[in-house]
């Protein structure tokens, strides 16, 4: 009797060392997780859809290419996306055919989604060319702040401007935002012109940023930030 009981204690003994040992290491691989910050520094890549190649971003400190780039953060859209999409080409299209010099890009950030989202975006990258709309492929899910912040980072428009994937601001809405700006630039523009003597600015060598309210974008809902951080080198929403 008494070595049955041994054996019990011994056997539940095990058990609750098998289970300490467990929810140790479940404990551990969530701090790691949560105080692993690798994928900050990730590079980013898009794809080419034809030749399926993963083909490097360009950084924010290079030259800009465009006017304007609207990134799009997309977590599980598969559904609200393509509407969002077809709105926001639409509408920069008909401002292009009206304004030759206006050049545009949509960048389309996936950041990690397990349904068909990177489908979808692909799809408007074959019909509408990798030149105007592009895709930033995060592998895993890392939050809406570091997808922004990538598709900033990479984005080739002097000015950068977010738009939510499920419509929830209206693309046309984003010109009370991007109408905010030059003013501001000129502002600034003047008074170092008075400083130094010179002349002549373009947007992307005044590093502001611009934020208004998505329920109403109204004038007192906008804000503008000027900022000397290198990294702002084109008008950018950074989110950390």
């Amino acid at each position: 009797m008494e070595l049955l009981w041994t054996i019990a204690e011994l056997f539940f003994a095990l058990i609750l060392v098998l289970a300490s040992s467990f929810l140790s290491a479940m404990f551990l691989e969530a701090y790691r997780r949560r105080n692993n910050n690798k994928h900050i520094d990730a590079p980013a890549f898009f794809e080419d859809p034809k030749s399926l190649k993963q083909v490097p971003c360009p950084y924010l400190v290079d030259p800009a290419e465009k006017y304007i780039s609207l990134i799009i953060p997309a977590f599980n859209e598969e559904h609200r996306l393509p509407a969002a999409l077809d709105e926001t080409i639409n509408y920069l299209q008909n401002r292009a055919a009206k304004d030759k010099s206006f050049t545009y890009e949509v960048i389309i950030v996936d950041d990690g989604s397990a349904d068909a989202t990177k489908k979808v975006a692909f799809d408007f990258v074959r019909k509408y060319s990798v030149d105007n709309v592009r895709v930033i492929l995060l592998g895993r899910n890392h939050g809406k702040g570091e997808a922004i912040r990538k598709g900033m980072l990479h984005a080739r428009g002097e000015i950068l401007l977010m738009l939510d994937a499920d419509g929830a601001t209206k693309v046309n809405d984003l010109e009370k935002l991007e109408n905010k700006v030059p003013n501001l630039i000129r502002a600034v523009a003047s008074a170092e012109d008075t400083k130094d003597g010179t002349s002549g600015f373009r947007i992307a060598d005044i590093p502001v940023a611009a934020f208004g309210s998505r329920a109403h974008l109204e004038e007192k809902a906008l804000a503008t930030v000027q900022s000397n951080d290198p990294l702002l080198a084109r008008l950018k929403e950074m989110v950390p």
